[in-house]
């Protein structure tokens, strides 16, 4: 099941999964100041090794994500896919970074509405704030996105629960256009199921 989630992903029409592999690394994320977080050239240079070619809309968009709401003290870095009509499905798998807990793999899902059609496959880097501990992230963050995707695309939104904030950086190829209601649900292992 998971390597045939994997294809999917590869192919545009759904998300990866893998095992969490190793023993489980300390729960521990450090509190959040300036030391700890990561700086916006931190992060615009992994983005650029993560992103490649779209390094210029990039770089805007994190700075714009850090003039808004400062220094993250994590990041992950993925890759998603997601369709709709009316109501949509998401699917995603990624590294999470921090300073003190090491990387993490971490999945996500979930199930979104609204006036939203189309398809998309994304590579998504994840700014992650206020995050106390590495588990804190197992939960469901809410928001609404907007997406406008001919071909290719680019942008950004912000989801929140308990003081915790994790705004999306997605480009994909694709075709989508709509606004939609919906969460993700982070998880330590793959699952089909997005609620």
């Amino acid at each position: 099941m998971t390597q045939t989630r994997r294809n999917l992903i590869t192919g545009g029409l759904a998300v990866a999964g893998a095992s969490l592999s190793g023993m489980p690394l300390p729960a521990l994320a450090q509190k959040y100041n300036e030391q700890q977080s990561f700086s916006q050239n931190e992060l615009v240079g992994s983005g650029h090794k993560f992103f490649g070619n779209v390094s210029r809309g990039l770089a805007l968009t994190i700075e714009e994500a850090v003039r808004r709401w400062g220094e993250p003290n994590g990041y992950v870095l993925g890759q998603e896919a997601s369709g709709a009509f009316v109501g949509g499905l998401r699917y995603g798998e990624g590294q999470l970074y921090t300073r003190n807990a090491g990387d993490r793999r971490v999945f996500w899902q979930g199930p979104s509405i609204g006036f939203d059609f189309g398809g998309e496959g994304a590579r998504t880097m994840m700014l992650v704030y206020n995050l106390p501990v590495v588990d804190a992230l197992y939960q469901r963050f809410a928001g609404i996105d907007g997406s406008a995707y001919f071909i290719g695309g680019f942008g950004f939104t912000a989801l929140t629960a308990g003081g915790i904030m994790v705004v999306p950086i997605r480009t994909g190829v694709g075709w989508r256009l709509g606004v939609n209601l919906g969460y993700l649900k982070f998880t330590p292992q793959a699952t089909w199921n997005p609620f």
